[in-house]
């Protein structure tokens, strides 16, 4: 079993149980694509690039149960759209606190999203070899309170946003492995 990746920060308190889905699909032209959605304002992540997902809720029996409703509820992806193609290494947040267990999964994409406006701003759809080219690819110095000095940050451009923190975690040793065909998409 992998260890957990954490991200900056430092926080004792007990971690969030959370999980997100990484929908990845292809395009028409072949290209692979993932979905990603934009938080509404407010909140901890409010205006930050996030895979579909959340809090594990007392009903949810496995991470992928949290992972699949999440999406569904954020982006009105069915589930019986979805395989599951592999549950990837936990990541542990420290300045937000979370634990979150990625579930890749290859989708059908529907004709629309159905975003919940209340959570989700915007629904991104990247190809994959977008955010492998060096031109996306930045670092920003940053500061959070539960860190004990600033630091540089990477981040991942697409279009005006930067994504970064665990989004980037999951996501930065996920590329290559997808654009190397380890899983049929």
């Amino acid at each position: 079993m992998n260890a957990p990746r954490t991200s900056s920060g430092a926080n004792s308190a007990a971690r969030r149980e959370s999980a997100v889905l990484i929908p990845i699909y292809r395009d028409p032209e072949g290209a692979l694509r993932v979905v990603l959605v934009r938080r509404a304002a407010g909140g901890i992540h409010g205006g930050q690039l996030a895979f579909p997902g959340g809090m594990r809720e007392p009903h949810d029996a496995t991470v992928r149960d949290t992972a699949l409703r999440e999406a569904h509820e954020e982006i009105g992806l069915d589930p019986a759209a979805v395989t599951v193609l592999a549950e990837l290494a936990v990541v542990e947040t420290r300045t937000s606190n979370y634990r979150i267990a990625p579930i890749l999964a290859r989708i059908e994409r529907p004709h629309y999203w159905r975003p919940a406006f209340r959570e989700v701003a915007e629904v991104l759809e990247p190809a994959l070899t977008e955010l492998v080219d060096p031109e996306a690819r930045g670092e920003e110095v940053m500061h959070f309170e539960t860190w004990p000095r600033p630091r540089p940050v990477p981040y991942i451009r697409i279009g005006e946003h930067r994504l970064w923190g665990a989004t980037y975690l999951i996501l930065e040793p996920l590329l290559p492995r997808l654009l190397a065909g380890e899983w049929p998409i």
